[in-house]
């Protein structure tokens, strides 16, 4: 009885953490961020998602990761005007 105890929690979190999850149904329309560098387009999430957020263009000779953050700094602005609006 444990090791079918086991196996299906084993099941189950291999399933959650293969990517099955479908996260297009949480994303915004994407945003553009005027930077030094140049513009940012980020693909935002939910209010509830922003370590999701992330870059989906950037200029030329930014890395990946400083336009990831960005994009959450972006989502971590709106999180918190969102929750300034419901008081």
């Amino acid at each position: 009885m444990m090791k079918l105890k086991i196996s299906v929690l084993a099941v189950a979190s291999a399933t959650i953490l293969s990517g099955c999850f479908d996260r297009a149904g949480y994303e915004t329309i994407p945003v553009k961020l005027e930077t030094p560098e140049g513009v940012v387009t980020c693909q935002l999430y939910t209010p509830k998602r922003v370590m999701w957020d992330r870059a989906i263009a950037a200029p030329d000779g930014m890395t990946t990761e400083e336009a990831n953050a960005y994009c959450v700094e972006e989502g971590q602005r709106q999180v918190d005007a969102y929750k300034a609006s419901k008081g």
